[in-house]
């Protein structure tokens, strides 16, 4: 259903090409001046715009999401153990050899720099006005490294066949990128249509510099060593507000969409929330599969999750967890939809969800035709060890709540391999407002009129959660980032900010090294590490 919304995205979706796993591709030879016809040209951009695509359409995500108190990374009896390779991120025990189909994606994330340095230099060079937006999505690329993995190379032209670079000091890449931004901010687009969504733009610049400087302590300090304090001096706070500012005063985003509906299959560039995103089709753009492993085990065919039956097999091995369920108590609050399951309650009668609005039918959903489906908010293991096993039966297969934040559009995922159409959201308006309410209570000079108070409470509002009377503490504000961001992968980076990525959730309580500092950085996989025999494997792995 989202093909005719995006046919302008086609041309260069298709130009997309497999990641390479390489820092030093010679891609010098290749250069033949860039292609003088509008479609030509716009495939070698996209082809570097959506190079994250591939990763955050399944293996990112498991990371991200798996690694944060969302979820625990249960199995069935050996089905879906994989090695552990999604229990490790759920214990934080992550191995770098058994989960490298993961960490692996550090690869990949290294390959859309590669197409980047490419593009730039086809455009005319870094300083050609129009190597601007690519220079910012190449900094993307470089924050996302740093944010998950600490020092990371700052690769800023074509690497010579054979060369080798070192990573740098997380606190130096995070001041190229701050700098990097800086310079190309002015020369990157103000529009915000259907031409430019899903690519960098000024305000997707100003997001990330926001979402920069309000980790800034995390970034340009020691995070792993004990002297580090999630209440630390930040000295670029009023920085931060300042860029978030400048996304409000534009006028140009907003919250005047439905909290559920705006991750539906057909969302785009109409939701007026989205600041920057990455754009998927179950036809053209395809690797979005939320729906396999976030649909309960038995969900498919006669199994009916769905008003719709799911022709092919699903995973469920994603099952909330009790304590990240716990947020989702607000009466009134749109977000409670998000989830299969009552927050309130141990236990939830499972209902058919209709494949078009994604609400809850009255149709009960049964296993066999015949057993009325349940799910349970706390999730019990078979055994206490890092299989996660909650056992091969229907109780095994209905432990934990789920999310059915992004819900398929099943007819189109039948037809496409199991591959969804909804686009992925990695810059909100709403998360700007947070990020503004988070930095003046931590410090911050307050700007325009607007208070904590205020900039919680316009969240509050346009989802129908009750407003609050009094300035939000740290931990409100934690708490509602969880219940405004779930499956958007930030949790993991909003933990490690407040100190808390340590605490007790799910059953990280079996890997008896859960809470060592050195836990807030991933590992290097062993793929990566060979590739680049210069360089260290992260401290504590």
């Amino acid at each position: 259903m989202k093909t005719n919304i995006k046919l302008y995205l086609a041309a260069g979706l298709l130009g997309l090409t497999a990641s390479c796993t390489d820092l030093d591709v010679d891609v010098k030879s290749k250069y033949t001046g860039f292609p003088t016809s509008e479609i030509a040209a716009e495939a070698k951009t996209n082809d570097a715009y959506f190079a994250f695509c591939g990763a955050l359409g399944r293996r990112y995500d498991e990371a991200l999401s798996f690694n944060s108190d969302e979820y625990t990374a249960i199995s069935f009896g050996g089905d879906y153990l994989n090695s552990r390779d999604c229990a490790n991120f759920s214990l934080h025990s992550v191995d770098p050899s058994a989960s490298k189909n993961q960490l692996n994606v550090y690869n990949d994330i290294l390959s859309g720099i590669t197409r980047c340095n490419k593009v730039i230099i086809e455009l005319g060079g870094a300083d050609a006005e129009a190597s601007a937006p690519v220079r910012a999505a190449r900094a993307f690329y470089t924050f996302l490294l740093m944010d998950n993995w600490g020092d990371t190379p700052i690769i800023d032209r074509v690497l010579d066949e054979d060369e080798q670079l070192d990573r740098s000091p997380r606190a130096d890449v995070a001041r190229w990128i701050e700098s990097e931004l800086l310079t190309v901010r002015d020369n990157c687009t103000q529009e915000v249509n259907a031409s430019t969504y899903g690519k960098p733009t000024r305000w997707m610049v100003d997001a990330l510099l926001a979402k920069l400087y309000l980790n800034w302590v995390v970034y340009t300090q020691d995070v792993t060593s004990s002297s580090w304090s999630s209440t630390a001096s930040n000295e670029k706070l009023n920085d931060c507000v300042a860029a978030c500012d400048e996304i409000i005063k534009s006028g140009l985003f907003n919250l005047s969409d439905d909290f559920k509906a705006k991750f539906l299959y057909n969302n785009g560039p109409h939701i007026k929330d989205f600041i920057y995103a990455m754009p998927f089709d179950a036809k053209t753009r395809q690797g979005l599969t939320y729906s396999r492993f976030r649909t309960w085990r038995q969900g498919q065919k006669n199994n009916g999750f769905y008003s719709i039956e799911l022709s092919g097999s699903v995973g469920g091995n994603y099952a909330l967890t009790p304590e990240y369920v716990a947020l989702f108590t607000l009466p009134g609050d749109r977000r409670n939809d998000c989830i299969a399951g009552d927050a309130t309650q141990e236990t939830f009668d499972v209902y058919q969800y209709d494949v078009v609005t994604g609400e809850k039918t009255s149709v009960r959903n049964l296993y066999n035709n015949e057993t009325p489906v349940t799910f349970t908010r706390s999730i019990t293991l078979v055994t206490q060890d890092g299989d996660l096993n909650t056992g091969k039966d229907l109780n095994g297969w209905c432990q934990g709540y789920k999310s059915i934040k992004f819900m398929p559009y099943v007819p189109e995922v039948n037809e496409n391999g199991r591959n969804m159409s909804n686009d992925v959201p990695i810059f909100r308006y709403a998360d700007v407002l947070l990020m503004k309410c988070e930095a003046i209570t931590r410090g911050a000079t307050a700007t325009n009129g607007d208070t904590p108070q205020s900039l919680f409470n316009q969240i509050r509002s346009y989802v129908n959660a009750p407003a609050i009377n009094a300035a939000p503490s740290l931990q409100d504000i934690l708490d509602e980032r969880g219940r405004e961001f779930l499956d958007e992968h930030w949790r993991r980076n909003d933990l490690i900010r407040f100190g808390d990525f340590e605490r007790d959730w799910g059953f990280k309580y079996l890997n008896p090294n859960n809470k060592a500092l050195t836990n807030r950085l991933l590992p290097l996989s062993v793929d990566v590490l060979n590739t680049n025999t210069n360089w260290k494997q992260n401290a504590g792995y």
